[in-house]
């Protein structure tokens, strides 16, 4: 009886931990032999700044590779969030490959946080701030939800409901995402530091950083507060490591589907945004996700960026 109990335990364990969980696992490596059409805008961005993607790469993975202090704080900061660091080097790799250039040095990224954390700017749309905005009585079926992902997520709802491109109340809206309307006070395309996480997405995370990783939540009035948590190279991290965590768990949780081993699927996803929607939609639809330019790009350079762990 015990070596048929023994023999039963081992069969369990040799199962891959998402078929035991009952969810479908993406298999590792890219779908697309090619790799997916680059958007426009990061092509003029690349172009304008007299570079290419092949440079823009290279500059990143040596940073990352000259810098064993950052990867020893991504992998803790990983196991903070139950993730694999590569998924996290996947994101810094491919925002700094097609969004922004990479400094030098991670000291360079400090300094640009410390210029900011001093300023003085708010989140808004015209002479309205952003927590006068969401108390319009139209942002009233968001009160009393139970975190802040939930909270930024049903006001997001709202204004493209109820305000995207539409004139209320006398006041005409852009047609635009509610992150670049209220949450961009000096230009358009904001999203700084080594994640390049966007105000908004900071402040949807941060129930889930305070909670992990004990950082003081932030406060939609105070604007240079949210950027110096996502432009600060150690609390930057916490929040990319969140985002990828919630991609992970949306994905679990709606379309029953596990895509913790493909970094290609996870960089996509950190890329476009939208988990929840884009898993509900995978649900709808059957199959499984495939990477974009972005994600296949990591899963292209995988040994190479394992390397650098």
């Amino acid at each position: 009886m015990k070596r048929l109990l023994l023999a039963f335990v081992l069969a369990l364990s040799t199962i891959p931990a998402a078929e035991a969980a009952g969810l479908r696992a993406v298999p590792e490596g890219n779908r697309h032999a090619e790799q997916p059409k680059v958007p426009g805008a990061s092509v003029r961005r690349t172009q304008a700044g007299r570079t290419t993607f092949d440079l823009k790469y290279e500059k990143i993975r040596d940073l990352l590779s000259g810098d064993r202090a950052l990867i020893a704080k991504i992998k803790a900061t990983a196991a903070d969030y139950r993730l694999d660091p590569i998924h996290m080097i996947g994101a810094i790799v491919g925002e700094h490959t097609y969004n922004v250039d990479a400094y030098d040095r991670l000291q360079s990224y400090y300094i640009k946080a410390a210029a900011y954390a001093g300023d003085r700017f708010r989140f808004g749309h015209g002479d309205e701030s952003v927590s006068e905005f969401v108390a319009r009585p139209e942002f009233r079926q968001c009160e009393g939800k139970a975190d802040s992902y939930s909270l930024w997520t049903c006001r997001e709802v709202v204004w493209e409901k109820e305000f995207r491109g539409r004139t209320v109340g006398g006041i005409a809206f852009p047609n635009n995402r509610f992150s670049a309307v209220f949450f961009q006070p000096f230009y358009a395309g904001q999203t700084f530091g080594l994640g390049q996480v966007n105000p908004l997405t900071a402040l949807m995370l941060s129930d889930m950083v305070a909670k992990s990783s004990g950082y003081p939540k932030l406060d939609e009035n105070d604007a240079a507060g949210v950027y110096e948590a996502i432009m600060d190279p150690d609390k930057s991290l916490a929040y990319m490591a969140a985002a990828i965590r919630k991609s992970i768990d949306d994905y679990a949780s709606i379309a029953r589907v596990d895509i913790s081993t493909n970094p290609g699927i996870t960089a996509t996803l950190y890329n476009t945004g939208g988990s929840a929607q884009r898993a509900a939609a995978l649900k709808a639809r059957s199959g499984l996700p495939e990477e974009n330019y972005y994600g296949w790009l990591v899963n292209d350079k995988l040994e190479e960026l394992k390397s650098l762990l």
